[in-house]
């Protein structure tokens, strides 16, 4: 299989992938859009004309964002609504909030090397349940208003951080192995692109495309547990010179979301605007970690590690 690539790259911003796409008429939702990358991802998609759902946890912020983006481009059709997605009742309340077809979703909402293991109140660690659970149930739960689209996208955001874990799924929720916070982010990174990969060869005959993105390393407030998380420090001088800001790091996600050179195109995993390089062996987080920044690890991509995380995930959210 022939990889993609696009005109755009690692410093491109979103802006520029959008700069001659038109979404006049269409409907997206961005999971976490009131800062950092789903921000910027908002703001590209509304100033090509879409109408932009922020679904965020602080609606103030919200509405600031939403502020925001209308004084950037014009574009007042800028919606805010509440979710949680570490609760199951916040995600079931979202959608059953949404009312007709759905064109866009970005699940791009997420936390990061929380520096000790927090569970929710269904006993799932917060950086699985929030990054892949949550997500997933709000995507299955949404499935028929993008159905009702004829031609919608899902974009589920990962990161290169997938290449430190695969899905363990004897132990999902570090019960009975030593939590660390990387390897448990780099678990739930993984299952973004499962879910991308198990949604894409369900959902084919709906209409429906899903890729999986990674933004590169954009220093948002995502990082602010990074200090405390053991390892970090080494492979951020890795990548220095690869470091993005928003705008940049939204890039790959919108190109994923909303340009025409990804039309048909389903299941795959995009880095710097481009369908990531295979590797057989996982990168250690040092110095090296600048050659992986694009890469994907064949687990990510294993239609039957799919199907397993597929059917695990519906038997834990009760997503149907």
């Amino acid at each position: 299989m022939t990889l993609i690539n696009t005109p755009f790259g690692l410093r491109s911003t979103a802006a520029e992938v959008v700069a001659r796409v038109d979404l006049t008429g269409r409907r997206a939702i961005i999971t976490g859009g009131s800062s950092g990358l789903g921000l910027e991802t908002a703001r590209a998609l509304a100033a090509a004309g879409a109408e932009v759902t922020l679904a965020v946890r602080d609606t103030t912020a919200g509405e600031r964002a939403a502020a925001d983006i209308t004084a950037d481009n014009g574009n007042k059709d800028i919606h805010i609504a509440q979710l949680e997605l570490a609760d199951r009742a916040s995600v079931a309340a979202f959608v059953a909030g949404w009312d007709g077809p759905l064109h866009i979703l970005v699940n791009n909402a997420g936390v990061m090397a929380l520096p000790e293991r927090e569970l929710t109140a269904e006993g799932w660690e917060k950086q699985f349940a929030v990054n892949h659970l949550g997500h997933f149930a709000l995507a299955v739960g949404l499935h028929a208003a993008l159905t009702a689209a004829g031609d919608a996208r899902v974009v589920s955001v990962s990161s290169s951080m997938h290449l430190s874990s695969p899905v363990v799924l004897d132990d999902l929720h570090f019960a009975f192995r030593p939590y660390d916070p990387m390897l448990a982010y780099g678990q739930s990174k993984t299952a973004n692109i499962l879910f991308a990969v198990g949604a894409a060869a369900r959902w084919a005959d709906d209409g429906i495309s899903v890729n999986a993105a990674s933004p590169g390393t954009a220093m948002t407030n995502l990082f602010r547990n990074v200090p405390r998380s053991q390892g970090m420090g080494e492979m951020l001088k890795g990548v220095k010179d690869l470091i993005k800001t928003a705008a940049q790091g939204a890039a790959t996600p919108v190109l994923a979301a909303a340009s025409p050179l990804l039309e048909g195109v389903s299941g795959r995993y995009f880095a710097d605007c481009a369908e990531a390089v295979p590797v057989t062996s996982p990168p250690s987080m040092t110095t090296q970690a600048a050659e992986h920044m694009n890469a994907v690890a064949p687990y990510a991509l294993d239609p039957a590690g799919a199907d397993r995380l597929w059917e695990e995930s519906l038997r834990l959210t009760g997503a149907r």
